[in-house]
């Protein structure tokens, strides 16, 4: 079983990179362990109350609970991007934990694989 991590660090809703990420965390979760990182402008996906329809965007953000029935319980989320963005007083919308620069980097350094999206 390889550790796998999936970064995802570019905004909802631009691209497909985000929905794109989910499912291949997703697919990987089966024979592989699986560790979840959102950084830069990757945890604008973590904002309640999206509105993706409006800009003509399907709403994948919800799918991003389902992690948790796919047992990746490794979802970590950077401190520095959130507070870059005025976004460390937001109520995230799924389980994760919050970390550090340091931490996050010995964190990516310890996986076999590191996939960025």
């Amino acid at each position: 079983m390889k550790k796998v991590a999936i970064i995802i660090s570019s905004a909802p809703h631009g691209s497909a990179k985000g929905r794109e990420a989910l499912d291949t965390a997703l697919a990987l979760s089966t024979f592989n362990h699986i560790s979840v990182f959102f950084m830069g402008d990757g945890v604008f996906h973590l904002l309640p109350n999206q509105h993706p329809e409006d800009i003509l965007m399907r709403d994948y953000i919800a799918t991003f609970n389902m992690l948790e029935l796919y047992d990746i319980e490794d979802v970590y989320v950077c401190k520095t991007s959130l507070d870059e963005r005025n976004l460390s007083q937001i109520t995230i919308n799924i389980a994760n934990q919050l970390i550090e620069n340091k931490q996050l980097h010995q964190l990516l350094a310890s996986q076999d694989a590191v996939l960025r999206f």
